[in-house]
């Protein structure tokens, strides 16, 4: 059912006839702004097909090719041949069935469709926030995609924010790393990717609305300016390691068979005059294709007791914690007891290799029972290769124990064929009313738009890598959210109540804590976007904390409104989100302590009560120092928070 509408202007749409000018190119070029007139693409129809973009006048990307190569040989998009061109301007209320940022977005953009000899065309769009164009083909029976040319030529040598890869085998847990495009060559990364423009101004690269396709990632050129879509061919040959690991021991000589009418994904541009935009945007929101379920009732996000991250430590009980009956048993009664909707059974709940069983001391049926006496649902993990062998009676059995979702780990592929398996995923649960969180995954591209049920994916450096080692730092924390967070909402699994200095951590694989400090972890809540948000750490450790527990329990994982009040990459995020009538406001720094401003005028009128949990004076020593303020407020206060090194603050307003 589609979600849109309080307000919809639909306006300037029309057809043109084009035809080849004859005089050296093929036609005219044909442009496309935004609605506010900043941002321009122009679409070049020489020998082929290209696309530039410029803002407020000064060129960002130069002509750039654009092609699709056929199996046949034909290329799309050389020699180009314009049949017709059509315009339409859009401003329509989106309202999305699980509010990430808001609980209503703003569609507004211009777009030109040009249809081209051969029947194929370019779809071209400008938002105030970004541009994005896909292909587009009306060919009977099947296509066979040898080969997508993808590129982004800039003006100068910029530097990128480039999450590297050695492999299309991966999870895209990567560090931002910061190298100059020259330095790129045939070097790859994931997506989203950052160039920094001058003036400070950014662009990122993503997708949007993948489905039957290829994911995109991202290489260099021997010109040192331009950028590359690379798309991993079909496998042709695979080997199973373990029960996760699937490897593709042999690719085909094309990247996609699909069939002949069609739409592509969208390539994504976000242009950022401030670093707070690429915080703001809903953009591939926006771009992803409308809900495909007509009942989305079922679908309630919240947050999760995680079992895994804390290797089950719980303690001062007079059971045995592990991977049992009585431990689950305890989560399901410490979620209720909090007010958190469900808890997680992690690795170890089956043997490997048959989801249709239990080890020997999970007993499904009493945990089953206990959860729905609780009001607790329960998120299966699952092994991804498992699910694809045994998907019917799997879900059945999950369905027939009352679960809630399933968490599906260890995809670590975005050829076609898994692709093809993510959209599978989604619809056999949404037949059984299953949330759905992919692990080990590639990044969003608005699946969660399509099928609303799929809340949350990781695709990110969270904080499971602090069990082995200290990747997950303050500045990766400041860092990731510019781009990764850009792309959708991300499973990062905040939470942890043992909070170290730079100097003071080290990685614990069975009781793991985190880099920064208390205040940091619960800034993250606010932050960070996951309507399926994870709390990391054990029961146990939670309830030696009652303070932080007691705030984390209330704070929502979806939003009517966000408000980025201070950002800049790699340095500090200051955010704040409402929901309903109360408002949180979080605040990340890296290693650098800092002064935060903290303009409290989004407020409006009224007086309000504000709960703030801040660095205390000793945080830089002992990551765990914090102090709790309750006082009154205005919107007309100003206050100026002090943030440790690795630190943050985290604050719940509510009206009086």
């Amino acid at each position: 059912m589609r979600r849109v509408l309080s307000r919809v202007i639909i306006a300037g749409l029309f057809a043109a006839v084009a035809s080849a000018d004859g005089q050296g190119g093929r036609g005219q070029p044909l442009t496309v702004s935004s609605p506010s007139g900043a941002l321009t693409v122009t679409i070049g129809l020489g020998e082929q097909l290209s696309w530039s973009v410029a803002l407020r006048g000064q060129v960002v990307v130069e002509p750039s090719r654009l092609a699709l190569t056929l199996s046949t040989g034909e290329v799309l998009g050389a020699r180009p041949t314009v049949k017709s061109t059509r315009t339409r301007a859009v401003d329509e209320i989106l309202r999305p069935v699980v509010r990430v940022k808001r609980a209503e977005v703003r569609d507004r953009f211009n777009e030109r469709r040009i249809d081209f000899r051969g029947d194929y065309a370019l779809v071209v769009r400008a938002y105030d926030d970004g541009v994005a164009y896909r292909w587009a083909t009306a060919r009977s029976g099947e296509l066979t995609i040898a080969a997508e040319e993808a590129t982004l030529r800039f003006t100068d040598d910029h530097l990128v924010y480039f999450p590297e890869e050695t492999s299309f085998q991966s999870h895209q847990e990567r560090q931002y790393k910061q190298v100059k495009i020259s330095e790129i060559g045939t070097r790859f990364s994931g997506l989203p990717a950052m160039v920094v423009l001058p003036g400070g101004m950014k662009a990122v690269l993503t997708e949007a609305d993948l489905f039957d396709y290829p994911g995109m990632d991202l290489t260099g050129s021997a010109d040192g300016r331009t950028l590359r879509g690379l798309f991993p061919a079909y496998p042709k040959a695979v080997q199973l390691r373990r029960d996760r690991d699937e490897l593709v021991t042999e690719r085909e000589t094309f990247i996609a068979r699909t069939r002949g009418t069609r739409e592509f994904p969208w390539r994504v541009l976000v242009l950022a005059e401030r670093d707070e935009t690429l915080l703001e945007t809903d953009i591939v929101y926006r771009l992803a294709s409308e809900s495909k379920l007509t009942d989305t009732s079922w679908i309630r996000p919240g947050l999760v007791a995680w079992d895994w991250w804390n290797a089950n430590n719980v303690y001062g009980v007079p059971f045995r914690a592990g991977v049992n009956t009585e431990t689950y048993k305890h989560y399901i009664d410490f979620a209720a007891e909090h007010g958190i909707p469900y808890i997680i059974l992690d690795e170890g709940w089956y043997p490997l290799g048959d989801l249709l069983k239990t080890v020997p001391a999970i007993d499904m049926p009493v945990i089953a029972a206990h959860a729905k006496a609780k009001n607790v649902g329960l998120v299966m993990w699952v092994i991804w290769k498992t699910l694809d062998l045994q998907m019917q009676p799997a879900l059945d059995q999950f369905a027939a124990w009352g679960v809630k979702g399933i968490k599906v780990d260890f995809m670590q592929r975005e050829d076609q064929w898994m692709v093809n398996f993510y959209e599978r995923v989604a619809q056999e649960a949404a037949k059984r009313r299953l949330l759905v969180d992919f692990h080990g995954s590639y990044k969003p591209t608005g699946l969660y738009r399509t099928y609303p049920h799929v809340v949350t994916s990781e695709g990110v450096l969270g904080l499971e890598q602090s069990k082995w080692s200290d990747l997950a730092s303050p500045g990766n924390a400041v860092t990731f959210p510019f781009m990764r967070m850009l792309a959708g909402p991300v499973d990062y699994t905040p939470g942890a109540m043992i909070n170290s200095t730079k100097t003071d951590f080290k990685p614990v694989f069975n009781r793991p804590g985190s880099q920064g400090t208390r205040c940091h972890q619960l800034a993250m809540y606010v932050v960070y976007e996951s309507p399926l948000q994870m709390l990391a750490d054990s029961p146990s450790n939670y309830r030696k904390e009652p303070e932080s527990l007691a705030f984390l329990a209330k704070v929502p994982t979806v939003w009517d409104e966000t408000r980025v009040l201070q950002a800049k990459v790699g340095e500090v995020i200051v955010t704040a989100r409402r929901s309903g009538s109360t408002w949180y406001v979080g605040g990340l720094t890296n290693w650098s302590a800092r002064e935060v401003p903290l303009d409290l005028s989004f407020l409006g009128a009224g007086s309000f009560s504000l709960e703030l949990f801040r660095d205390g004076p000793n945080a830089d020593r002992a990551g765990v120092d914090y102090v709790r303020e309750v006082r009154d407020i205005s919107a007309a206060d100003r206050l100026t928070l002090h943030l440790a090194s690795g630190g943050g603050f985290a604050a719940r307003i509510t009206p009086r």
